[in-house]
């Protein structure tokens, strides 16, 4: 398995995965307009020598490599919020009392509002069903921080991933029907299509300005505030280990929460580190080496490349990784280069479905 940027040519499996995966995966839509645009965008990312404070995208695949097929995707947003607002609710609780007859009364409360103008965030994390095996959801999860610990002045100091709310089989949300029914006469498909293109209009002219008191609401659309689709369960897990952490932010749609972490707090961020790594002579018949799964990436930015090898991480980064001559072409690195190394947490769970995604065109994952 090989993780590297998205080229042009991974366009035909860009749009398969857009159409597995659903309409609560908005990050990725079965449009091939729309999915060269999002190729096109992480191609300049990838290519820009510097951040220079506006927003960038970086979509990565995972590559089978005896086949050539595409796995899976996952993706990381600079500075995002800036040229597009990411709307949200905050779900709070307010405090209705009267002294004069001994009254108290908590109320639930959803307040839209715009928090998120300039961060980073975990976006278009979506591992294919048929190809869910075993480090292929860590690798695809965990390979984002890698990244970042090697390009850290790319992105900004904040950190979030917007989660996939709960739906019904039919990919329908609770919650969106009962705001469906009282303010924004559009099926869930269709406003999810709509925060995809980012044609966020009908927030301003149609969506609620004022608080929503939660008691109001039919008892199965509050049920699922603030919660996650059960697909997305080993997601959040995986995000919280990372630290991780729910600050009241749901999602203007279906109501899943939006979790966050400081960039350079985050575990694996600060577990990467810079390892110098040998290469065996072809003829060495040392057997390969043996020991716990670790992410090893080189330190490139257009051409970075990621794999899963066998070390052990209590040697790294004291003493060289020693890599086989595949693994080094797979990382296209030289003898005597360094490659940044992540241990892949083994008590973590393999197989990672969905988060949401950038600017509202939810991850749904990481």
């Amino acid at each position: 398995m090989i993780v590297r940027p998205v080229q042009h040519n991974d366009l035909n499996d860009l749009f398969d995965i857009a159409q597995e995966s659903g309409p609560g995966f908005t990050s990725l839509v079965p449009d091939r307009d729309r999915l060269v645009s999002k190729i096109e965008a992480s191609i300049q990312s990838f290519r820009a020598r510097e951040s220079g404070g506006g927003e960038q995208r970086y979509l990565f695949v995972l590559e089978d490599e005896s086949s050539g097929q595409i796995m899976g995707t996952t993706g990381i947003g600079a500075g995002v919020g800036q040229s597009q607002p990411l709307y949200h609710f905050r779900h709070s609780t307010v405090l209705h009392h009267s002294r004069e007859l001994g009254i108290r009364r908590p109320i639930g409360t959803l307040s839209r509002c715009v928090h998120y103008r300039n961060c980073t965030e975990l976006c278009s994390l979506y591992l294919r069903p048929s190809f869910r095996r075993a480090q292929a959801g860590k690798l695809l999860s965990r390979v984002r921080f890698a990244f970042i610990a090697q390009h850290p002045g790319r992105f900004p100091g904040r950190a979030i991933a917007q989660m996939r709310g709960v739906a019904d089989v039919h990919g329908q949300s609770p919650f969106w029907n009962w705001l469906r029914e009282r303010f924004v006469d559009l099926d869930f498909l269709q406003v999810t299509r709509l925060a995809s293109e980012g044609a966020f209009t009908f927030v301003d002219e149609l969506m609620p300005s004022l608080p929503i008191y939660t008691h109001l609401m039919d008892p199965e659309a509050r049920s699922v505030i603030g919660h996650v689709h059960p697909d997305t369960r080993p997601a959040l897990a995986m995000l919280k280990s990372e630290g991780f952490r729910p600050r009241g932010l749901v999602d203007l749609l279906d109501a899943g929460p939006t979790v966050e972490c400081q960039t350079d707090h985050l575990r694996s961020v600060r577990e990467a580190t810079l390892t110098p790594a040998t290469i065996a002579c072809p003829r060495s018949r040392k057997r390969p080496e043996s020991g716990h799964p670790v992410i090893v990436t080189n330190t490139r930015l257009d051409g970075f490349r990621a794999i899963v090898v066998l070390a052990d991480p209590d040697r790294l980064p004291s003493q060289p990784l020693s890599l086989t001559r595949p693994q080094a072409k797979a990382l296209n690195i030289n003898e005597g280069e360094p490659v940044r190394t992540l241990a892949l947490d083994q008590s973590l769970c393999a197989g990672l479905p969905t988060t949401r995604s950038n600017s509202q065109e939810r991850h749904h994952a990481l």
